[in-house]
């Protein structure tokens, strides 16, 4: 994951692909990560980097089939919704005790090598995850339903990718991105970041 920064922003794409590839094959050995928020982050950061691809100058070449690259990106993109959605309708509402009971099975299998103290300890780091992932994953979700609304946009189908940007500011009102894309499809002047914003962003 480190190395996903240095790639995207050396537009090593063939690169960023591969290393999403091994991660999610990671992820896919254990049960109770193999549909986890983390392969929605996946998902949706592969349609990114479609996006990022298409929209890179002179790179026509390179996508070929408009159609087909776009398609690809929404795949992507829209996986990563349904997780997203599954993941909190599962995790969503439930509090730390509920959390911890639900996932000891399967997130403690095959730990058996370590003592019950260390693996107490995991189980504490994993619940604090998903705590703090309950709230971030709706903000991940506004994320992905951003890149929805760029994609239809660029398949003009305006309608769709207005109701994309819509729904993504109802889950995150300060979804900047989405406003201002929203602000483009109806020939509004963009929005700047507000000075109490940039004195007190968002913790993610």
């Amino acid at each position: 994951y480190e190395k996903y920064n240095n790639f995207a922003q050396e537009s090593r794409y063939d690169s960023v692909f591969r290393l999403m590839d091994t991660i999610e094959g990671v992820y896919s050995t254990f049960d109770h990560y193999r549909d986890g928020f983390e392969v929605a982050v996946l998902y949706n950061n592969r349609a990114a980097a479609y996006l990022s691809l298409f929209m890179q100058p002179g790179n026509e070449i390179l996508i070929g089939d408009t159609a087909v690259f776009l398609s690809k990106a929404e795949n992507a993109v829209r996986k990563s919704l349904r997780m997203y959605r599954e993941w909190l309708e599962a995790y969503g509402g439930l509090d730390e005790a509920e959390i911890r009971e639900n996932i000891a099975g399967d997130f403690l299998a095959g730990l058996d090598q370590y003592s019950k103290a260390e693996q107490e300890q995991f189980l504490d780091k994993r619940v604090e995850e998903i705590i703090e992932a309950q709230t971030e994953n709706r903000r991940r979700l506004s994320v992905s339903y951003t890149n929805l609304g760029i994609i239809k946009r660029h398949q003009q189908k305006y309608d769709s990718a207005a109701a994309c940007y819509l729904e993504a500011i109802d889950l995150w009102e300060r979804n900047l991105t989405a406003e201002n894309n929203l602000n483009i499809l109806l020939n509004r002047p963009l929005r700047k970041q507000g000075i109490l914003q940039k004195l007190f962003p968002p913790e993610k």
